[in-house]
């Protein structure tokens, strides 16, 4: 079983019920599962099931409504999932099922505008690309170039045509976009986040633990979230998320926009099992509204943990930073 730092430990436990922590340990112990999302900008769900099951891999599509999504059940060689001519050749993206969830809450079309905020490596972006059927618009931008390089490479090999990749601080990039008048249907905010969620594949992130950290990058979130929001159209929607467990940079980034934005939380349905967003916090009290952010434990799906919620905007915003009742960040 994981050992948990103290600090760590009295933090996780006001968060995960008491009555499923062993539960929630030993699936954070667990190797994550061998995942893949079929590109249906290539190949169709059955046509990539049957061309893997040639190869004699055992597979399920446990999701009805989404059959991309695959699970692989067999005992794969060393790096046999990305070495594969169907990996090599864009019919399938590896990537971990939690991660598959905010697209889905997105839900972009072919008519849709949308930036991908913090884009890289490409996992969400090229999902996507693939929803739109390559076309509408997607902007991904990144600030690092060597995260860059890899959302390049991966837009490429998956064949996603209706993509503009940028590079630029997320805040800045918001500005300069607004200063030309660009605005955008739909929004995704994956933000840069303490990780929390992804124990299984990274084992040291939980060691890493700091809630001073967490609270610096509260407030940058919060930042990035205000200057989404000031190029989003009225009535456009942004999806935030992350993979952490941390409510300093859930549910807390969620009513900062709720208390100094004309948005609001909507419903919507993934085929995970999910929780409701948290409604208080140490000595902080939320809107009952963050009810509907959904949060997504390991022991629930055997997934890595994530969170995600949906925002509506219902009025055009001048400009964050001189809204005068945003208060302090």
């Amino acid at each position: 079983m994981l050992e948990l730092k103290p600090r760590f430990e009295e933090y996780i436990k006001k968060i995960i019920p008491e009555s499923e922590m062993q539960e929630f340990l030993k699936f954070c112990e667990k190797p994550t599962r061998k995942i893949i999302r079929c590109n249906t900008l290539k190949i169709s769900p059955e046509k990539l099931k049957k061309r893997l099951e040639n190869k004699g891999w055992k597979i399920s599509q446990p999701y009805k409504t989404n059959p991309e999504i695959i699970i692989i059940e067999s005992r794969l060689g060393p790096g046999e999932l990305g070495k594969s001519i169907e990996h090599q050749t864009g019919l399938y993206y590896v990537q971990e099922l939690s991660s598959m969830m905010s697209p889905l809450a997105l839900l972009p079309t072919k008519e849709d505008y949308v930036l991908d905020l913090c884009a890289a490596p490409g996992s969400k972006t090229t999902q996507m690309s693939m929803m739109m059927e390559n076309s509408g618009l997607l902007i991904a931008n990144d600030v690092k170039i060597d995260r860059l390089r890899a959302l390049v490479t991966n837009l490429e090999r998956q064949g996603c045509t209706n993509v503009i990749t940028t590079r630029m601080d997320g805040v800045q990039f918001c500005v300069r976009l607004k200063q030309k008048g660009f605005s955008f249907t739909k929004i995704l905010l994956d933000a840069p986040c303490s990780g929390q969620g992804v124990i299984r594949s990274d084992n040291h992130v939980w060691n890493m633990f700091n809630e001073n950290m967490n609270k610096g990058l509260s407030l940058m979130q919060k930042k990035l979230l205000a200057s989404c929001l000031s190029i989003l159209k009225p009535q456009g929607v942004l999806v935030y998320s992350t993979c952490t467990f941390s409510p300093e940079e859930n549910e807390e980034v969620i009513q900062f926009a709720l208390d100094k934005f004309p948005v609001e939380l909507e419903e919507f349905e993934l085929p995970l099992k999910t929780r409701e967003g948290l409604t208080s916090w140490k000595n902080k009290t939320f809107s009952p509204e963050l009810k509907k952010c959904k949060r997504i434990y390991p022991q629930d799906n055997d997934t890595e943990g994530f969170f995600v919620a949906r925002l509506r905007l219902s009025a055009k915003i001048k400009d964050f930073r001189d809204t005068k009742n945003q208060g302090n960040f």
